[in-house]
């Protein structure tokens, strides 16, 4: 005899939150792309999941109506329900279907780009801020509802937002308006980690200044060449990672760390790179930076900066790191006292290049000059290390030949002293 289910029984898949990483216990939801009541289809983005050390996307495990389970800025820990699908719902009448690839426009397919075009009116890009006026509008507590997007269906562009947060300004011109806003998870553990830093280590800073002129000759006279054959731009963060190693083999403590009562030395360099996101400070790493060539760097640097920015980076791709190097500069730090990066025991800070008058062979010329600042550990890094290791980092930049030789003089190398 078959039994047949009764219409009133309904079959529920229930939506749990992933395990993303050993250390991280609980989520924050940044954003929901779908809410309750809505059908979505098998593998449908539902969310956008927040950690404490990246963003990530959660979609439908089966197409069927949609039930929600908490609000947006809620955090819910791993493995708990944050969704439902009624996947014995049916599919209602006039649903959009997926758009199909694009293809070569003809005669017969005009019809159907007209049925694309209207459907996409209705998709949820419409009326959705590109990630840069989503940072604005985040900042100004600006509902995306509120602006009258101009980009293509119905999107809020970067513009959009700088126009809605003049409006903004100007009507607050004489206000005292206060606004609460809850700490993302990300920017928690960030507060976390440099109260701790500070606390926990003996933090000193050391200074010195680089002569910029040598790298700033050599970036003119063959930066085309090098885009032509390589396909990067040549920046200056692939000649101070490269300087930095070649210090780091000369002063291994610098590259070492504390665990309980032993110190760990590596014998590798694996730089991590202090990097803007919107939500927040992220330090995405670059592995065995040590045997890299200047164009390796930086095309892992662009690779890295570019999920970063688009909120795309690992949890893999931020874990571990033997030093840190961090770049004021390019927001006008003249100088600064950057906090170490724990476990690890230094960081290095660049910041912006200025032209200031300097003694050379007697005469005061003018040079591009950069502040550098090495901040230490000094339960492990001793006095004459951090300046020494400096120092080197200095000479290598003001003398490039000396990261094709590790370090060594090339006049003594070819003598044999």
């Amino acid at each position: 005899m078959h039994l047949q289910t009764p219409n009133y029984i309904r079959m529920s898949l229930e939506i749990k939150v992933p395990t993303v990483g050993e250390s991280i216990s609980e989520v924050t939801i940044a954003r929901w792309n779908k809410k309750t009541g809505d059908y979505v289809e098998m593998d449908e983005l539902l969310c956008e999941l927040e950690s404490d050390k990246a963003t990530f996307e959660l979609n439908a495990e089966a197409a069927g109506m949609l039930t929600t389970v908490g609000n947006e800025g809620d955090t819910i820990k791993v493995g708990d329900v944050i969704a439902r699908i009624d996947t014995s719902a049916a599919k209602p009448a006039g649903t959009p279907k997926p758009a199909e690839p694009k293809k070569t426009e003809t005669a017969a397919s005009k019809t159907e780009v007209k049925k694309t075009e209207s459907v996409a009116e209705t998709t949820y890009a419409s009326g959705s801020p590109s990630p840069a006026a989503a940072k604005i509008l985040a900042e100004k507590g600006i509902e995306p509802k509120d602006v009258k997007g101009t980009g293509r269906d119905g999107r809020i562009t970067k513009a959009d937002a700088l126009a809605a947060e003049l409006k903004l300004t100007s009507n607050e011109a004489k206000t005292r308006n206060e606004r609460r806003e809850k700490m993302t998870s990300l920017r928690k553990t960030v507060s976390k980690r440099l109260v701790a830093a500070k606390n926990e280590t003996a933090m000193l800073t050391t200074f010195n200044e680089v002569d910029m002129k040598p790298i700033m000759d050599l970036r003119a006279q063959y930066k085309n060449q090098f885009k032509e054959s390589f396909g990067v731009n040549l920046g200056f963060m692939s000649f101070f990672t490269k300087a930095v190693c070649v210090a780091l083999k000369q002063f291994p403590a610098v590259n070492a760390y504390i665990d309980g009562e032993n110190i760990i030395y590596h014998d590798y360099c694996d730089i991590s790179i202090a990097v803007s996101a919107p939500k927040g400070l992220v330090v995405p790493v670059i592995r065995n930076a040590e045997s890299l060539t200047l164009a390796e760097i930086e095309k892992e640097v662009a690779t890295l900066a570019g999920k970063a920015r688009d909120n795309k980076l690992s949890i893999e791709e931020m874990s571990g790191g033997t030093f840190t190097i961090t770049n004021g500069g390019v927001f006008g730090s003249m100088m600064s006292t950057p906090i170490i990066n724990p476990p690890q025991s230094a960081i290095l800070g660049m910041h912006n290049i200025v032209e200031r008058p300097v003694v050379r062979d007697g005469q005061i010329v003018i040079r591009p000059m950069m502040y550098v600042a090495l901040s230490y550990d000094h339960r492990i890094i001793d006095g004459r290390e951090s300046v020494g290791f400096l120092v080197k980092v200095k000479q290598c930049l003001e003398n490039p030949m000396l990261l094709l030789t590790e370090g060594q003089d090339p006049g003594k190398m070819v003598l044999g002293l």
